[in-house]
């Protein structure tokens, strides 16, 4: 099987920063995306960022100009590197993986989700 192993999560002031970090393993021919997702209470799950094989890049409005989403192709990981974070960053974050399997189907893998809370 596949296996998302994320690390970084945590509590932070507002306006500090944070990263974290997504690992993909397992049965996997190739990575077509990875990226970040976030819930917070009482809201549904949101795209954050994902970058592509390619080096394309998406962002959510909220977070652009304070959010990068560097990805190492070679080591199939993915990291957020989170600058100026606000209370409202708070969430618990996700990754996210659309992987190529041995027989060429795209098939979407998610992490267990990991908490960043942005409180004084």
């Amino acid at each position: 099987q596949v296996q998302l192993v994320e690390s970084g999560g945590g509590l932070v002031q507002p306006g500090g920063s944070l990263r974290l970090s997504c690992a993909a393993s397992g049965s996997i021919f190739s990575i077509s995306r990875m990226g970040w997702y976030r819930q917070a209470p009482g809201k549904q799950r949101e795209l954050v960022a994902v970058i592509t094989s390619g080096g394309s890049t998406n962002y959510a409005d909220s977070v652009k100009g304070r959010f990068t989403i560097p990805r190492d192709n070679a080591k199939n990981t993915v990291n957020l590197h989170m600058n100026s974070l606000r209370p409202e960053d708070t969430a618990v974050y996700y990754c996210y993986v659309k992987a190529v399997m041995f027989n060429g189907v795209f098939t979407d893998y998610w992490g267990q989700g990991t908490q960043v809370t942005v409180s004084s």
